[in-house]
Order: structure tokens, then C-alpha cells, then sequence
């Protein structure tokens, strides 16, 4: 009787064992949550692709005391879901796109934002902060986890900005979201953060968040201090942060995507993309795209030693003068293409790197391919050399201005940077006037324009030696 009882009992301890370690498996080590969505169907998905692994070894680095999760589409490539799972360690959760009916353009960018819902679907945790990829954090913040049910930060006096926000996921909330999806409640911009931003109305109403000092989570919404979301543009004015409103925790990069911190031509343009490439270096590094810088900067010194080359000889060729309407029209033509192969001797480059290298790489391989093409111009039509070059000159010239570290605020830096562009002006309009009359000598030369035909040359043509 007694070794029944005992073995009943064994059999008790080991079954509540196995319940309680199946549990622990299904709501993790941590009890919170730093998560991030991640959808395809835009024209930047990689870049988004690689703010996300960014942001996620950034948490890692500072040691957070949560688990990293990645909401992520089922759509998007399943190399991306298992480097961020492997290499990450984050943890991704695969949802079907959340239907949007306030989008009406379907290459709107902000058109599956409303995935941004699912994070109140994760109720295996107690607290999530939900966080766009373009977040730079500074420190640890998981203080944040002490919060309540819903706290944002206001960078807009009216409007709480969604970029980061703390909350507590409830299926009877997501569900209530759901619904009123369905029933196409109203959404200011048609995107989450209209859309969340309508659910909690009165968040401006709710006292700021101040985390306890026993650590314990408090109860109702919140505004959290503008410390966490530090819109980057306040750091422009002074070159320096200087939020009252909370720890200096976490920079945001709002606005036009063209001027996310991961594009390699954000820095100088931008002084804190220098911070987020550190970041990079330090984390994910630039293994993906130094092939094609490898293959870019070969191509280009290519081209620089066959131009060099292949030089003409300007003194071995003639004059040829001819004022034959066809000459005339195919000079003015020739004039035309040289004007824009120079134009495209400094465009093209800029759109053939890598978006997301480093700025460093990034400007030093613009700067050697607009060179390389600027020599093939050269060659072709017979110009002197530094006219042409006078812009990758006034480029140089305005990144070195831009990229000086000991400016005392940011409007004696524009103001740098306008005296600069004033200043080299004067030097772009004469070299733009000299190419013209070289083009005009060069178009002249027999060796460049060759006999047209005999029979129509005009009978006071000549050549001059």
C-alpha cells in the first residue's frame, strides 16, 4: 500500500516536472519582450532587412533582460528568418499580412503596418516594447518593462509617435483591433500609428512614467519621456543632446526613408548616420556588400588605366573648319551628349553602390567611379582634365566641410556649408564655361570630327595645321 502511494506519488512530481518545463518552453527564458515586424512588398526591404539585425545585436550588446522577437510575414525569405533566428538570436514569429483598408495606393510603403497588432497577440509575455527598425539605442532600457498596460512618447505635441511604445499583450485587445479593422473605424493616416493612436485617445490625459525604484510593473497608460524616442532632428540644432524629459536612451530617424541612418550617403549629410554605422561595424558588419564594392572599385581602376592609355595626342591633330548646316547640327548634337555624359559621369555612381555601406566606403567609391567616368568623357571628347574635374573637387571640398567634428551647433555648421557653396560657385561657372569652349575646339579638331563626306564639304573649307 505504502509502495503504491509512493509510486503514485513519484509519478505525481514527474508529470507536474514535465507540465511546468513545457510551460517554461512555451513562454520562454524571459518574461518580456523587445519585438520588431518585418514585412516584404517595398522597394527597401533589404535595408529594412539590415536595420533590423542592427537594432536586434545592438539590445544584445547592451545585455538586455528580454527576449528579441521578430513579427515577421510570411512572405518574407526564409535565409532572413533563419539568419535572425541563428545569428540574431532572435526569436520569429511568421503572420499573415493584416489586411489594411485604409490603403488606398497599394505601393503606399506604410500599407502592412498594421502588422505592428500582432504584438499585443503575444501573450506569452508580460510586457512588450514594440520597435521600429530605425530606433538607435544608447542604453539599456528595460526599465520600460515596468510600465504599464500602453505608454508612447509624444514627439508631436498632439500625436504620440509609434515607433517605440510599451504594452501589454491581450488577445481580447488584439481581437478588439481586429474588429475594428474590420469595421473600418477611423484612421487619421491610415497607417499604425493612426490607427493605435485612435484606441488610446487620451494617453495625452495619462501621468508620465517615472519606473519605480523597487521595480515593480505599474497599471494603466502612460507617457513616456521624450528620452526614449529622441527625434534626430534635435540633435541637428546643437550638435549635442540636451532632452530634460528622461534618460537620453534611444534615438529615432523619422521622416523621408532616403534619410535613414543605414544609406551610406546620411553621413556627413547627416551627423548621426556616423553612429549608426558604428553600430553596424561593431555588430553585423559589411560582409554582404564588399563584393560588390570589390567588383565596383576594379571596374573602376579599369577604366582610369585604359583612359590614361589610350590619351590622344591633342598636337598631331588638324582644324577642320566647316560651316555646312549638317556640320553644324551634328556639333551642337556631340555638345549635347558631352554635356550629359558628364552629368552622368557623377550621377551614375552614386546609384550603383550598395545602398547600405559604409558612408566612409561608401563616398570613396563614389568619388573614384565619378573620376574613372569623368576620364572616359575626357577622352571621348577631347577636354581638358580639370575642368571637368572641378565638381568632384567642390564635392570633396563640401563633404570635408560637412564632416568637421568641432562645429559649436548646427547653424554655424549650414552656415559653413553655405559660405562654402557660395564661395566654390564662382569656380563650377568657369569650369562649365571653359568646357564649353573646349568643346567648341575640340568638335573642330579633324581627328575627333573626320571628313563627312567630299562631295558635300563646301568649296571655302580648309584645314589648318
Amino acid at each position: 500500500m505504502i509502495g503504491r502511494a509512493g509510486l503514485l506519488l513519484v509519478l505525481l512530481i514527474a508529470t507536474t516536472a514535465t507540465i511546468g518545463a513545457e510551460t517554461t518552453t512555451l513562454k520562454g527564458v524571459n518574461r518580456n519582450a523587445y519585438a520588431t515586424m518585418m514585412y516584404m512588398g517595398t522597394p527597401r526591404d533589404y535595408e529594412f532587412y539590415v536595420a533590423t539585425r542592427v537594432m536586434l545585436r545592438s539590445l544584445t550588446r547592451l545585455g538586455v533582460e528580454a527576449d528579441l522577437v521578430v513579427i515577421a510575414s510570411l512572405d518574407v525569405p526564409l535565409r532572413w528568418v533563419q539568419t535572425l533566428e541563428q545569428e540574431d538570436g532572435a526569436k520569429v514569429v511568421r503572420v499573415k499580412n493584416l489586411n489594411n483598408p485604409y490603403c488606398i495606393n497599394p505601393n503606399w510603403r506604410f500599407k502592412l503596418t498594421l502588422n505592428k497588432l500582432y504584438a499585443w497577440s503575444l501573450v506569452n509575455y508580460d510586457r512588450v516594447v514594440m520597435l521600429d527598425a530605425d530606433n538607435l539605442f544608447l542604453q539599456k532600457t528595460d526599465e520600460l518593462f515596468q510600465c504599464g498596460q500602453f505608454c508612447a512618447v509624444f514627439i508631436n505635441p498632439c500625436i504620440f509617435h509609434t515607433g517605440l511604445f510599451v504594452l501589454q499583450p491581450s488577445k481580447k485587445v488584439f481581437n478588439d483591433m481586429i474588429h475594428e479593422i474590420e469595421i473600418g473605424r477611423e484612421n487619421q493616416d491610415g497607417a499604425d500609428q493612426g490607427f493605435i493612436g485612435g484606441h488610446f485617445p487620451d494617453l495625452l490625459d495619462r501621468p508620465m512614467f517615472h519606473p519605480p525604484l523597487n521595480g515593480t510593473q505599474l497599471q494603466g497608460s502612460y507617457r513616456l519621456p521624450l528620452g526614449y524616442q529622441m527625434d534626430a532632428s534635435y540633435y541637428y540644432l546643437k550638435l549635442h543632446w540636451s532632452v530634460p524629459c528622461g534618460p537620453n536612451s534611444v534615438i529615432t530617424f523619422p521622416g523621408a526613408p532616403w534619410l535613414k541612418p543605414w544609406y551610406w550617403w546620411s553621413w556627413p549629410v547627416l551627423p548621426l548616420g556616423i553612429q549608426w554605422h558604428e553600430q553596424r561595424r561593431l555588430t553585423v558588419g559589411y560582409g554582404a556588400e564588399m563584393i560588390a564594392v570589390l567588383i565596383q572599385s576594379i571596374f573602376y581602376l579599369g577604366i582610369i588605366a585604359v583612359t590614361r592609355l589610350a590619351r590622344p595626342n591633342l598636337s598631331k591633330l588638324c582644324y577642320r573648319h566647316d560651316d555646312s548646316k549638317s556640320a553644324f547640327l551634328l556639333r551642337t548634337g556631340l555638345k549635347l551628349i558631352a554635356i550629359w555624359s558628364i552629368l552622368a559621369a557623377y550621377t551614375v555612381p552614386f546609384f550603383v553602390i550598395p545602398c547600405t555601406v559604409h558612408p566612409l566606403v561608401g563616398w570613396s567609391l563614389y568619388l573614384l567611379g565619378s573620376f574613372s567616368l569623368s576620364c572616359i568623357t575626357v577622352n571621348a571628347f577631347l577636354l581638358p582634365m580639370l575642368p571637368v574635374l572641378v565638381p568632384w573637387v567642390g564635392i570633396l571640398g563640401a563633404l570635408l566641410v560637412m564632416a568637421y567634428p568641432w562645429y559649436n551647433d548646427g547653424v554655424v555648421r549650414a552656415m559653413a556649408v553655405f559660405t562654402y557653396a557660395f564661395c566654390a560657385s564662382p569656380a563650377l561657372w568657369m569650369a562649365l564655361v571653359k568646357i564649353k569652349c573646349s568643346l567648341h575646339v575640340s568638335l573642330e579638331r579633324e581627328g575627333f570630327l573626320p571628313k563627312i563626306s567630299e562631295s558635300t564639304a563646301p568649296a571655302g573649307s580648309n584645314k589648318l595645321y
